[in-house]
């Protein structure tokens, strides 16, 4: 009987799985970010790579969730992997925004004319300052 109960289980959790991230990639794809951030970068080439590599992201966080792996990388390799990470979502979070046209409608609510560099490199600062807090100052998440 515990066995069947664990079958289930897996099952439902297996079939959850396959329609979140379904949906995600669902999203993904019908917006249109992969092709838009590959013509801002002037990658489009690399297409097929990018769609890969959300995938296997997905697939790596989801397994990583309940399996405690480790892979002794080196804290070198560790910075450069996760600077690589921290550009590639920041570019797919940009290629989002400018996907759903955020900018134009973020200037007309605020009335904001001039100084958009100015308030995007403070966005970006500002996130860049928090993830180091998160990171660095133990506990800080807990405040």
């Amino acid at each position: 009987m515990r066995a069947l109960k664990w079958a289930a289980l897996s099952l439902i959790g297996l079939g959850s799985g396959v329609f979140v991230a379904g949906a995600v990639v669902s999203f993904i794809a019908i917006i249109g970010v992969v092709p838009r951030l590959a013509q801002k970068t002037g990658t489009q080439k690399y297409i097929k790579l990018y769609e890969e590599a959300i995938i296997l992201g997905g697939i790596i966080g989801g397994t990583d969730t309940y399996f405690d792996w480790y892979l002794p990388l080196g804290k070198t390799v560790v910075i450069f992997l996760s600077f690589c990470i921290g550009v590639f979502y920041g570019s797919l979070a940009v290629s989002l925004a400018e996907v759903l046209n955020i900018l134009p409608i973020l200037t007309r609510r605020v009335r904001l004319t001039q100084g958009m560099r100015w308030f995007i490199c403070a966005v970006a600062a500002g996130k860049l300052v928090g993830s180091l807090l998160y990171y660095f100052v133990p506990g800080f998440y807990y405040m």
